[in-house]
């Protein structure tokens, strides 16, 4: 069945006492764990902290089916880089997510930046087969390759799926316009977590020509039609990790705090309607 894990960025500064704690209060059923600076995890104790972050949140029940690294990791070379997919593999951790890679058409061949990263995955490739972990690059709008299914798959297809996969997020395929079902679909031999957030796409105008600007909100007040989304995951045989992304603005920490616990419970109600 599909996980619902928070991709802890919410808890930064929390430690792994907080992280089981707040696991309780919102109703998770595990963390996809960021592993950043100022993180119970981070780049500095990871070869100690993971392992025991993990052994705590297993003993109360939870999960951790995925490591997010760093925005700006895609190296493979970085010297803590062995030691974290060495401690996944202690951890029975199957799953970390890259980095973003930018792409500027005004200045970078596109053909030409894809090539470049893609001899960057087969290092990584190497790696995940080394540790029996998996790499995933997540699609995410904007100035990135990757920045939906479509993109994606220019990175991705022929690479062995056992050990390089899709990370893909409605809400950013909603904002690039495209279906998630046809998106999935790219993807399906390659799908192995899914983000979720919600998006309001609204236009503004620009003298005579329109804009868009895309805001995050909670789940159920944006653009993407969640029902769909679950029913299609369902229909291909999904069943990894759900990371709740909690992105939204809030005026104070209690009230985002609030907001989350609200949607934990709106993603459940969704994936349990068509899940079963």
């Amino acid at each position: 069945m599909m996980q619902l894990v928070l991709f802890s960025k919410t808890f930064k500064g929390v430690d792994g006492a907080g992280l089981v704690k707040a696991a309780h209060e919102y109703g998770l059923e595990g963390y996809d764990l960021c592993v950043r600076p100022e993180h119970a995890v981070n780049p500095d104790n990871v070869a100690q902290a993971l392992p025991e972050v993990v052994k705590l949140l297993a003993g109360e029940g939870f999960s951790v089916p995925m490591v997010t690294a760093p925005t700006e990791l895609v190296s493979p070379d970085e010297a803590w880089i062995e030691p974290l997919l060495s401690a996944m593999s202690e951890g029975g951790i199957g799953l970390l997510k890259l980095g973003y890679v930018g792409y500027d058409p005004a200045r970078e061949d596109y053909w030409a930046k894809v090539d470049e990263f893609r001899q960057v995955l087969s290092r990584w490739e190497k790696l995940a087969q080394k540790h029996g972990v998996k790499i995933l690059y997540h699609t995410h709008s904007g100035g990135y390759l990757g920045l939906n299914c479509a993109a994606l798959m220019h990175l991705l297809r022929g690479f062995d799926p056992r050990h390089i996969g899709a990370y893909i997020d409605p809400a950013h395929m909603t904002i690039d316009g495209e279906p998630f079902a046809v998106g999935a679909g790219m993807v399906r031999e390659y799908l192995l977590a899914v983000g979720l957030k919600d998006t309001l796409i609204s236009r503004w105008a620009a003298e005579d020509e329109g804009r868009y600007s895309a805001q995050w909100v909670p789940a159920g007040e944006g653009s993407v039609a969640w029902s769909e989304v679950f029913k299609e995951l369902v229909r291909i045989g999904f069943d990894g990790p759900l990371s709740v992304h909690a992105e939204y603005r809030s005026a104070t920490p209690e009230e985002h705090l609030s907001k989350l616990r609200a949607e934990v419970a709106y993603f459940r109600r969704k994936r349990d309607a068509v899940a079963g």
